[in-house]
């Protein structure tokens, strides 16, 4: 091997190992200045949500959040001991936050799992029944899609994530509706890439659901019924 054809390819495998993949559109290379600018930006807007001034007795009150998942032929399964990683992801950002949440359990216990569904069916009189039953002043509720196909051209799995979340008040009052997507490559584990891709995009709709949370929930909240 000649010394120059060496020397090259070292510096090709070092960037290689160095540069990051970019899950955003599918494609492997290192960030260029307009993914930098974007990322700057989202960074500041995220600050700037998260700054949001918030009154202590909103944080008192305390939101039921349920998670459900659309699978491939459209059923949305909503069992929420099944989807332990995905509430932890948005959970523990909210409390993080300072905001008070039941634990999937505690929604179990005091909510059947037909009224849980009923959340995902837009049924507004088993949503506010539910709400009521268990004392919660707000309900969050997040629809996860993923889908995982196989790229021909490169010969590896892809994924997509779609995450939207709505924050109601328990009187059915729409406080905060926002949504986030993601892709990437992924190896053989394609349900570790989609969890993993949940927790990236829980980092922008967390700050969003927040802001709207402190801005415009304050009324709704104070006609509500003090949380058990």
């Amino acid at each position: 091997m000649q010394p120059s054809y060496a020397l090259s390819t070292l510096v090709l495998l070092a960037q290689l190992a160095s540069g990051p993949v970019v899950a955003q559109g599918f494609k492997f290379s290192q960030p260029d200045e307009s993914d930098r600018i974007e990322q700057e930006a989202r960074q500041s807007q995220i600050a700037e949500q998260l700054s949001t001034p918030c009154r202590a007795g909103l944080k008192d009150k305390k939101i039921m959040v349920i998670i459900g998942v659309r699978q491939s032929n459209g059923y949305i399964a909503a069992q929420q001991q099944n989807y332990g990683p995905h509430f932890q992801s948005i959970n523990a950002r909210l409390r993080a936050l300072g905001l008070r949440t039941y634990t999937p359990d505690e929604i179990r216990r005091q909510i059947a799992q037909a009224e849980i569904d009923a959340y995902f069916r837009n049924d507004p009189d088993a949503m506010l029944n539910a709400s009521k039953r268990l004392g919660a002043s707000f309900v969050l509720r997040g629809l996860i899609s993923s889908q995982a196909t196989r790229n021909p051209m490169m010969a590896v799995n892809q994924v997509s994530v779609n995450m939207k979340f709505t924050l109601y008040g328990s009187d059915g009052r729409l406080i905060s509706d926002t949504e986030a997507s993601s892709g990437s490559y992924a190896g053989a584990n394609i349900e570790h890439m989609a969890l993993t891709l949940v927790n990236e995009k829980a980092d922008e709709v967390v700050p969003a659901l927040y802001a709207d949370y402190c801005r415009k929930a304050g009324p709704a909240a104070a006609r509500t019924a003090s949380p058990k």
